[in-house]
């Protein structure tokens, strides 16, 4: 119970800083539109979207409401449009490093403090939980938005890559492939677990590895562990938290 709860408070934070920060950017580059519409704010209910909020506390990815922009007002729209959608995933990512470090950092501090009461115990064990799950909903978060499919903030890296005619052609269908992204982050987990309990599939190592492609969830869940395992290394190159 405590993850959820620790994640749900984790989501808030993170997707508020991380749409926040597309609105500054914006801003910063002379785009006022998600100012004026009340955007640019660290409330949370501006920025939720519900679904993509719980994605975030069941998978620690998800998504919430895009901050409007308007690459009119950029000198250079393309690259505009390019360091805002960065700039969330960035935030994101920024947020993922620290708390790692946060938590190497308080488990040294706090692991001869343990179990000196149930108190102590209490106490320490769930600020170590939090500060992991606030890593790793932040590092989920980064990732999954940088894939490059509407309406992540990938896609609209997209646009500095592919001409103006078959990018605005591919956001026509951003609502059906909003959709279908929904489809394989549900569907495709029911799908992965029931395939693996097939016993021939299961103990046949290329297929069972062939079948996280069906898994967007086992997908980001494999990349979310080699980051974060780079993130700890890099922290543990300092003595003290080694």
């Amino acid at each position: 119970m405590e993850t959820y709860l620790f994640a749900a408070l984790a989501a808030l934070i993170a997707l508020t800083a991380h749409e926040y920060c597309h609105g500054y950017a914006a801003y910063r580059l002379g785009d006022p539109t998600a100012r004026n519409m009340g955007r640019l704010t660290l409330n949370p209910i501006k920025h939720i979207d519900p679904i993509g909020a719980l994605c975030m506390v069941l998978f620690h990815f998800g998504w919430a409401k895009p901050v409007p922009i308007d690459p009119r007002y950029f000198k250079n729209p393309k690259k505009g449009f390019a360091i805002t959608a960065l700039m969330g995933p960035v935030c994101n990512l920024v947020l993922s490093f620290l708390s790692a470090g946060a938590y190497l950092l308080a488990y040294a501090l706090l692991k001869d403090v343990l179990f000196e009461s149930e108190l102590w115990f209490t106490v320490a064990k769930n600020g170590l939980l939090f500060l992991f799950v606030f890593h790793s909903v932040n590092l989920g978060l980064a990732i999954f938005n940088l894939i490059p499919i509407p309406p992540l903030d990938g896609s609209r890296l997209l646009s500095v890559v592919l001409p103006q005619k078959q990018y605005f052609s591919l956001m026509r269908y951003e609502r059906y492939i909003y959709f279908g992204l929904l489809g394989w982050l549900f569907i495709g987990d029911f799908l992965y677990d029931f395939l693996l309990r097939i016993l021939p599939v299961a103990n046949n190592a290329l297929l069972a590895s062939l079948l996280k492609l069906l898994s967007l969830s086992e997908l980001l869940g494999s990349a979310m562990q080699y980051i974060s395992n780079a993130m700890m290394w890099i922290w543990q190159l300092i003595p003290f938290l080694a």
